[in-house]
């Protein structure tokens, strides 16, 4: 391995995965890093790595330079910040936004995202068949009111209003999963207006259409 690579950050991650939000942020950061790019649920030797790196084998998984492993997209963007604070993913400790802030991350990852875990594949939680479609429609319900109430926090024309965060960064990432768009459009509009505001940055755009085209 080259020096260069020994002093970068290794991203490994997914196509159309959470991974996005991470490489969004450390391309807004400026921070050096690589890709790593696996189908991270495929036997073979990438996910023999990935989960020795990450025993849950999930995406997004950061390297650091120095060898130690992150998991959990949360984390990643608190440290990021930590690493290049002028990037302005995060709010300062303060700032009058940083309460709602950490409230609406712990709430996107904590609440909307394990509705995927139970809802992607419901026969892996329950019986095949009735209970499975019962677990799916109630898991969905569930996310689209979470939706909403995060809709009813969310400002003009970013997340958190005038100042950009990396809130945007993941709501940007996830109005490209499963309800998708347009029912963000019809349903949320104001969250799928800071999409499309977000959608303005160059690094935020090139990612989107690496994952998503």
């Amino acid at each position: 391995m080259t020096e260069q690579f020994m002093n970068d950050y290794e991203l490994i991650g997914s196509p159309g995965c959470g991974s996005a939000i991470v490489e969004m942020a450390l391309r807004i950061a400026g921070i050096p890093h690589r890709l790593t790019e696996l189908p991270y649920l495929e036997p073979g030797p990438g996910r023999d790595r990935l989960m020795k790196l990450n025993p849950l084998g999930q995406v997004p998984t950061l390297i650091l330079p120095d060898g130690a492993v992150m998991t959990e997209s949360a984390a990643i963007i608190l440290h990021l910040h930590d690493v290049s604070p002028q990037s302005g993913l995060v709010p300062e400790p303060t700032a009058p936004e940083r309460v709602r802030f950490l409230n609406l991350l712990l709430r996107l990852v904590g609440a909307v995202y394990p509705t995927f875990t139970y809802a992607d594949d419901p026969p892996k939680w329950t019986l095949p068949g009735p209970a499975a479609d019962r677990l799916r429609d109630t898991v969905m319900e569930r996310r689209a009111n979470l939706w909403r109430e995060i809709e009813a926090q969310t400002g003009k024309p970013h997340v958190l209003g005038e100042r950009f965060s990396a809130l945007d960064l993941y709501v940007t990432v996830m109005t490209h999963w499963r309800p998708n768009k347009h029912w963000f459009t019809q349903n949320c509009p104001t969250l799928a207006a800071a999409a499309t505001q977000a959608e303005k940055n160059p690094h935020v755009a090139a990612v989107l259409e690496r994952h998503f085209s």
